[in-house]
């Protein structure tokens, strides 16, 4: 016979995300318009600069293989709309749930904990971006920016990016005070979106510091894996790229949950 008590059981790591993704989904349900932005943004810039621009330039050689230059525009687009999409979620409405909505407080007098909060909201990021990704890579293949089956592996791999950047940045969040913290999250943003071999091939930055630094950014490790994906010329960098983000999203977890407890349960 089992044991009535009036303590509610534990929830599962699983059942609990699943509860904050529904809460989220019933939340933005109704303004679903709010989540074209960060694909229109991706994809304003391939047709401006991808085709636009890529009338005037024959294209790029990438991995020995000349690339034209929408198709090589694309890719970076696409790690771009994971990036967007996650960031936002990930920023912003966290940022308001936590500090002002109190949100957070409100649900740990129920059976979650930080823990729960923590995956739940990266999974919500990480959807969103997947979401965004999933809408670009369908235009990718409509106007035939993909050259290979590999590309078959990019959806995955925009999940694995928007999943890292969800991670981190609702770490980083955490440590934000005021809405005028966000201009750091613009001033981190711009750079990365523009000089992550997003428009041009990273050997334009020679063999110095410059592209070392380049090289060890997070979306660059992104642009380089769906690069690869779509085009078909699969390298060791993939599997680099692959680590990178994993490490990226695991280690942002972690510093999430670990900062909740500190703002939350002390």
């Amino acid at each position: 016979m089992a044991l009535v008590t009036g303590i509610p059981a534990p929830l599962t790591p699983v059942s609990a995300a699943r509860l904050l993704v529904l809460r989220n989904f019933i939340v933005y349900r109704s303004a679903w318009k709010l989540f074209l932005t960060g694909f229109l943004e991706p994809l304003l810039y391939l047709f401006s600069i991808g085709i636009g621009v890529g009338q005037l330039i024959d294209g790029f050689e990438f991995h020995g293989e000349q690339v034209p230059y929408a198709t090589f525009v694309a890719p970076a687009m696409l790690a771009t709309s994971a990036f967007n999409g996650a960031l936002l979620d990930s920023t912003f409405n966290v940022f308001f749930k936590l500090k002002y909505e109190k949100l957070y407080d409100q649900m740990l007098a129920t059976p979650l904990s930080t823990g729960d909060i923590a995956r739940g909201e990266i999974t919500w990021g990480l959807m969103r971006g997947s979401v965004y990704s999933a809408a670009f890579l369908l235009v990718m293949v409509a106007m035939g920016l993909v050259e290979s089956w590999w590309a078959l592996l990019a959806l995955p791999a925009t999940v694995l990016i928007a999943f890292a950047f969800s991670a981190v940045c609702m770490a980083l969040t955490t440590w934000m005070k005021s809405w005028q913290d966000f201009d750091k999250i613009t001033l981190a943003q711009m750079p990365l979106f523009l000089f992550s071999a997003t428009f041009f091939p990273v050997e334009a930055f020679g063999n110095g510091v410059l592209r070392w630094i380049v090289e060890a950014t997070p979306l660059f490790r992104g642009v380089v894996l769906c690069r690869e994906l779509t085009t078909g010329v699969v390298t060791w960098e993939s599997a680099v790229s692959v680590v990178y983000l994993v490490v990226m999203g695991i280690v942002g977890l972690l510093v999430v949950r670990r900062r909740l407890d500190t703002l939350l349960l002390t």
